[in-house]
């Protein structure tokens, strides 16, 4: 059969696909452009897609022979899944690999921010360190702090379980029922939403980007936190109102904030740059060597499986194909 890959894969997991397979492959490190990516999908049976790449209804609709879209990440927002399942192409996503490596960035934020440490290496590099002095640079301590996790998932609970070994309080807002959310993590109390804004040092994301997660942190949460509170978002930038987080950074309504994603990435609004209370990182939440690596042979073995006629390890519209036939 036929495959489009969008992005460059380690070798050996390339070699894995070839082996079964015809392979088209995007040899460099950004995405392809609508017009390629329209092009290149039209007669294949598989695609192994990245994040960046806009997988919707108009594309799919182009498709003939399209069987299987291996999304390489864990965040599947890129791809209509319902215009996929209309036509039958199952659709697979990469969960659970990243948790740990997801975890340990948004703990990196909350240090970083904490400590002003970008701002600091920056002041050093450009020679305004010149002298110790005891009101020069101040940061906030990490440790006894109350750390508000919004979302309380696997990335959320591995956030929490890191947070005690800096003594922190832990308190949590999920969807799902508290009692069972929990499990495992004894630090962790669950609260309102409300709640949680008022009362954390650093207010946490690991959210899904759903319709109702879209600029769940606006400007009315962001007066609700404490001025000398932090932001941390390492899930999906449209759940922060990034607009409104700018005026509350700018203004001094918060601390300051660390940020992995945008809301319109890569992209970001107009002068949050400019400001030296917030860290700025290019999407890196699942850029180790080992966990990309991860992802990339999860998403080859979900391909490979679906192409096979196989329901993927990690399909994500199965049942409802499956229900429809």
């Amino acid at each position: 059969m036929k495959v489009l890959i969008t992005g460059r894969l380690p070798a050996e997991v390339q070699a894995l696909i070839e082996r079964e397979h015809e392979i088209e492959i995007n040899p460099h490190d950004r995405p392809l452009d609508r017009e390629r990516l329209i092009e290149g999908i039209k007669n294949k049976d598989g695609l192994l897609c990245m994040i960046t790449d806009e997988i919707d209804r108009e594309l799919i609709n182009e498709t003939r022979h399209l069987k299987m879209i291996a999304n390489y990440g864990v965040g599947f927002n890129n791809i209509d899944i319902a215009a996929a399942g209309q036509k039958g192409i199952m659709v697979s996503n990469t969960p659970g690999v990243l948790t740990e490596t997801t975890a340990d960035l948004a703990f990196t934020l909350i240090l970083a921010t904490g400590r002003r440490i970008i701002e600091g290496d920056k002041k050093t590099r450009s020679g305004q360190f010149q002298f110790w002095a005891p009101q020069h640079f101040l940061g906030r301590e990490i440790t006894g702090k109350v750390l508000g996790i919004v979302g309380f998932g696997r990335i959320g609970k591995a956030v929490a379980k890191r947070a005690a070994g800096f003594d922190m309080k832990v308190i949590y807002h999920t969807r799902t029922r508290p009692e069972e959310s929990n499990k495992g993590i004894p630090n962790a109390d669950f609260t309102a939403f409300e709640t949680l804004l008022k009362e954390s040092d650093f207010v946490s994301i690991h959210v899904p980007l759903l319709r109702e997660t879209r600029h769940l942190i606006g400007k009315k949460e962001l007066l609700m936190m404490k001025p000398t509170a932090y932001l941390i978002n390492t899930a999906r930038g449209p759940v922060v109102n990034e607009t409104a987080l700018y005026e509350a950074l700018k203004n001094g309504q918060i601390a300051g904030a660390g940020l992995d994603v945008y809301e319109k990435e890569p992209e970001f609004v107009p002068g949050l740059a400019d400001l030296d209370n917030v860290i700025l990182l290019p999407h890196v939440g699942s850029a180790t060597v080992e966990t990309r690596a991860k992802m990339a042979r999860m998403a080859a073995e979900n391909l490979l499986a679906g192409l096979k006629g196989e329901i993927p390890p990690n399909c994500l519209n199965c049942d409802d194909l499956y229900v429809n036939r």
